[in-house]
């Protein structure tokens, strides 16, 4: 009997290691590719080089519970794992999307077994953690709190709003960035080795075009390029064979060389067929039209970039940019709108996303534009750049602390609701900068309102010199 259950678990072994080894070569060219340490993590340099914080948190095993939050493609899973592994910690997976409150506990009791009879701690990774709810926050939250796991939680939502404040206060935030042309260049490159494959340096640069800060785009796209690719030569192979008796197999194969058309391809991209210039003439296209009122062009543009296979949630983003840049203070609303389709985009999903973007481009573009918020923010950083005013007034600086009026801070500070209009004349800037404009709101839509109570405030006499009796809403903040 003994015997036997050897051998059936030395051919288990085998099998298994076979099944793995299997998996491992059909595996997606994202999880084939997946780091293996901290040194071989392309990007979150801010995290993880040598003297990152979060590298040494890792190498002093002093990781405590934390949330990764970045967009989709730049590592959260593949990070957590390796947390785990630096750290020899059971790496323990679950899903915000498919888990209950059920399925949280039964992983903290095993985690508990597994500390005391291994004396072993416990990652608990939860993917889409803002997607769990306040009943399985709370159970997990006295886990979290005694040591029994470390949370480690991914999110490409802000976890401020969707993650409990009591479970948030015990994790360290860590913001992941998409990733840099550089590094989604050197992860093609490392994608073109695994997969014996050579691309030429238009099809390099459209796959990082497209891919938009995201590693697990960049390397499907590959994947179905290379495939593509191959497909293409082998094409090209049977007929240079055909028309040359008793040549098949007689010359070496050539290496695959990923094209641009084959990224295009790759990406169902049938108008994208010139190039990444392509990709980026379009967008310019869409953004130009919008910024120049006309409502037809855009959402001519905005459905050929959509046929062609483009990322809706890149056409939001660049929509929500669009919403300050170019329409602004003219029309508030225009960013909250934006803002609604990016939401709607990544809820909804296309075809159906496809009205929600129509929506707001009709809106930005008949809407009354205003570049004024660039112009002054513009303005505003070169002054500060330039090293301009460094420190805080006095009377402006925090003096909540019951010694700070004796140094000087909060001292003179007028608070504003105590004036008609609860607004006083004061010094807000620092020396040096108190005479620089940087906003001025120009005439068009919700703009001229703007223009107009500012004028007001600077008219002779609008500012109420008195100290301010009457009119208070209950004393200045400290």
């Amino acid at each position: 009997m003994t015997g036997g259950r050897g051998d059936g678990g030395a051919t288990g072994d085998l099998f298994e290691a076979a099944a793995e080894r299997r998996l491992r070569s059909q595996a997606p060219l994202a999880a084939r590719l997946r780091p293996r340490t901290l040194d071989q993590v392309v990007g979150q340099r801010h995290l993880v080089e040598p003297g990152a914080p979060l590298r040494v948190l890792v190498e002093a095993d002093r990781l405590g519970s934390v949330v990764l939050w970045g967009p989709p493609g730049t590592g959260k899973t593949t990070l957590a794992r390796l947390l785990a592994d630096a750290t020899s910690k059971a790496f323990v997976p679950l899903s915000a999307v498919t888990s209950g409150v059920k399925d949280v506990r039964e992983a903290i009791e095993a985690a508990r077994r597994r500390l005391g009879e291994q004396g072993r701690g416990t990652i608990l990774f939860v993917d889409e953690v803002h997607r769990f709810n306040k009943a399985q926050q709370d159970v997990l939250l006295p886990a979290v709190e005694d040591g029994t796991v470390v949370l480690v939680g991914a999110t490409t939502e802000n976890p401020f709003f969707e993650v409990n404040p009591p479970l948030m206060s015990r994790a360290t935030l860590w913001r992941l960035e998409p990733l840099a042309d550089a590094d989604l260049a050197e992860l093609v490159r490392r994608g073109l080795a695994a997969e014996g494959a050579a691309a030429d340096d238009e099809a390099m640069a459209g796959i990082v075009a497209v891919a938009e800060g995201d590693a697990r785009s960049a390397l499907t796209t590959l994947e179905v390029a290379v495939a593509l690719a191959k497909a293409r030569a082998a094409g090209a192979a049977a007929v240079g064979d055909a028309t040359r008796p008793g040549a098949a197999g007689t010359a070496e194969a050539a290496p695959t060389v990923v094209t641009v058309d084959d990224v295009a391809r790759a990406r169902a991209g049938r108008l994208y067929h010139q190039g990444v210039d392509e990709h980026y003439d379009q967008v310019s296209a869409f953004i130009k039209s919008i910024r120049g009122s006309d409502p037809d062009a855009g959402l001519y543009w905005l459905s050929r970039m959509l046929d062609a296979g483009e990322d809706a949630r890149f056409i939001a983003r660049r929509l929500v940019i669009l919403a300050s840049e170019d329409v602004g203070m003219a029309d508030p609303l225009g960013l909250v709108m934006a803002d609604a389709a990016a939401r709607a985009v990544e809820m909804v999903g296309l075809p159906e996303a496809a009205l929600n973007l129509a929506h707001v481009v009709v809106h930005l573009a008949t809407a009354p534009k205003s570049n004024r918020v660039t112009v002054a923010l513009g303005r505003a950083r070169a002054d500060v750049r330039s090293g301009a005013g460094a420190q805080v007034p006095a009377h402006l600086r925090d003096a909540h602390y019951a010694a700070a009026g004796r140094i000087g801070h909060g001292v003179g500070y007028r608070y504003p609701h105590d004036f008609p209009g609860a607004w006083v004349a004061q010094q807000y800037r620092p020396e040096g900068t108190e005479g620089h404009v940087y906003y001025e709101p120009s005439g068009e839509g919700a703009e001229r309102e703007v223009a107009e109570r500012l004028r007001a405030h600077q008219a002779p006499g609008s500012g109420d010199e008195s100290d301010g009796t009457g009119g208070s809403q209950g004393g200045p903040p400290r």
